[in-house]
């Protein structure tokens, strides 16, 4: 079975190359990741009958959370664990070529944001940094290393050390970029509300239960209102997968080449498209997950729109306890 590489999978230029990775790569993981294959045996699906992406088998993302999911043998280099909420088992992500993640967020982040030695990265993340495991805290560290700029740092609850950083970034004459979970944010925004208009605010989602659960719109112009911004970025990624969606403004998350979003039928789970204007579960593949499964039926809750853009808007009631059951022994 023909293994793709790194150099394959980010080199992608159009839809056509990108679909016939996609299904080399299902054919790979149909084959050697045994979770995948058990649960296709139980689809009652032959992998070589599937011949378009909208046809392949997505598997359920609560398969983080009730079993490891990893394709070929050998050990992970990290495990990732999600966040989680309190009673709710975590989701993991059994990490086995470290080095395609850090590939996929460098270049990724290079298309989107350009060089990041241009950045000085802040990171207002509390409740990501008081536990073990974090991706977003992983991928935020990275990203603090590829800046080469020691004017960045991750912050708790010392926010005038956050404000003087930023003062030291504009000195050195480096872009800042603010990256904060939701509820962080907003309670900077509600108690140091300041002029940061020329800072790059960018939220990662996320209330954990700190703060009422609130729309996009009504977060993004607390955060303009207090800030003098006129635009807040977000970054759609998660536990399960090794590349990120990005957002300039809008709530509205464009991929980069090896990574697509489809939406599929909440009535139909085997219906999908990429059709601007279609609308229901958000399903992920992402090639880079090349040893553990690309192809992922998320618990949230989207829109497509035209060119490939998508936005997020919810969550799967009670997604924690839904999904497949075909594999819940």
């Amino acid at each position: 079975m023909k293994i793709s590489s790194p150099a394959e999978i980010f080199s992608i230029a159009d839809d056509s190359s990108f679909n016939h990775l996609a299904l080399e790569i299902f054919r790979f993981q149909a084959t050697e990741c045994k979770l995948y294959r058990e649960y296709l045996n139980l689809l009652g699906v032959d992998p070589g009958r599937v011949s378009s992406v909208f046809s392949i088998p997505f598997m359920p993302i609560s398969f983080f959370r009730d079993h490891t999911v990893m394709t070929g043998d050998g050990p992970a280099e990290i495990i990732f664990q999600s966040s989680g909420t309190t009673g709710v088992r975590q989701s993991s992500h059994h990490v086995k070529v470290l080095s395609l993640y850090d590939r996929s967020l460098e270049e990724g982040f290079r298309l989107f944001y350009g060089d990041p030695s241009g950045y000085a990265i802040t990171g207002l993340l509390p409740s990501y940094l008081e536990r073990k495991g974090s991706s977003l805290i992983y991928m935020v560290n990275r990203l603090m290393q590829l800046s080469g700029s020691d004017a960045g740092g991750f912050f708790i609850d010392d926010h005038s050390a956050l404000f003087h950083a930023v003062e030291r970034a504009r000195e050195a004459g480096l872009q800042v970029l603010m990256i904060g979970v939701t509820y962080a944010l907003l309670d900077l925004a509600e108690k140091y509300p300041r002029d940061l208009s020329d800072v790059i605010i960018m939220e990662t989602g996320g209330m954990k239960g700190r703060r009422r659960e609130m729309i996009r719109e009504e977060v993004h112009d607390i955060i303009m209102n207090a800030f003098g911004v006129s635009t807040v970025h977000s970054e759609y990624g998660m536990t399960e997968l090794l590349s990120q969606a990005w957002s300039a403004g809008q709530g509205l998350f464009s991929t980069p080449p090896w990574m697509k979003v489809l939406i599929r039928d909440s009535h139909d789970p085997m219906s999908r498209t990429a059709e601007a204007g279609a609308a229901g579960g958000i399903s992920v593949i992402d090639l880079a997950n090349l040893w553990s499964c690309s192809f992922i039926d998320t618990a949230d809750l989207g829109r497509i729109h035209p060119g490939g853009k998508f936005e997020v808007q919810g969550r799967f009631d009670a997604a924690d306890i839904r999904g497949c059951n075909l594999l819940v022994s």
